[in-house]
């Protein structure tokens, strides 16, 4: 177990982010929480010093790209590399929907943060993954982002129709593909993962609790050097 890695998980602070901050953390990883509230980033550190685990907080808003350029420059002075980014907020509009009827406001909200967000943070913490002798990152996707199983009529998430969360996990996919290829050879290890369908202040129902749709997050972000990928829990998926 390596007790000297560094993670930022965005969104840690509750849920699926959450979790994934307390399983880091219990593998031995120093976790910083990558939250836009403070007072939900003071509650999430104290609720894993409860179980004894140390974290940190740097203000982080995947709609203030400042905010994501600050937060590197804390960590570079603290910690001066990051070892593992879990790109983990998003959002969900309840605006969106079908091509027809979505809300282009909606829409333009969530892909905004899912996606240019994720991107904005990306670059920023790029220079200091660069400094990890095993960098990692893990970009919590969905099934929904396939554009496979968008237009396979027997899928089973085949009627959730909404075209700006669906598009922006696809484009989220597409992130995974142009890093993986313009990080080949730096031993920055890049991934999409979609953790199932758990049920959080998101989506208000699943199947899977929080702690174990971090499972699989967790995993691609200790350890492997497989790259490119998008995985579920039922393995690798089509993109």
């Amino acid at each position: 177990m390596n007790h000297n890695r560094i993670a930022l998980i965005t969104g840690g602070n509750k849920g699926i982010g959450l979790e994934i901050a307390r399983q880091l953390g219990q593998a031995g990883v120093h976790v910083i929480i990558g939250s836009r509230d403070e007072t939900r980033a003071q509650a999430a550190i104290a609720d894993l010093a409860a179980g004894g685990l140390t974290a940190e907080a740097v203000p982080l808003d995947l709609n203030d790209w400042d905010s994501a350029e600050a937060a590197a420059a804390q960590i570079d002075g603290k910690h001066g590399r990051l070892d593992i980014l879990v790109n983990n907020a998003g959002n969900f509009d309840f605006g969106d929907g079908v091509p027809g009827k979505a809300s282009l406001a909606a829409v333009r909200r969530v892909m905004e943060t899912n996606f240019i967000g994720t991107l904005a943070v990306t670059q920023a913490m790029l220079p200091l993954l660069r400094k990890s002798p095993a960098g990692r990152i893990v970009n919590l996707s969905s099934s929904l982002g396939s554009l496979a199983q968008n237009g396979d009529p027997s899928a089973p998430y085949y009627s959730q129709q909404y075209i700006g969360y669906n598009a922006s996990k696809a484009a989220l996919n597409m992130l995974t593909i142009q890093l993986h290829q313009a990080l080949q050879g730096t031993g920055i290890v890049v991934n999409s993962v979609s953790p199932g369908f758990v049920k959080t202040d998101l989506t208000g129902c699943g199947t899977m609790t929080p702690e174990e749709g971090a499972r699989l997050p967790v995993q691609y972000a200790l350890g492997g050097d497989a790259s490119g990928q998008f995985v579920e829990p039922g393995g690798v998926t089509s993109w």
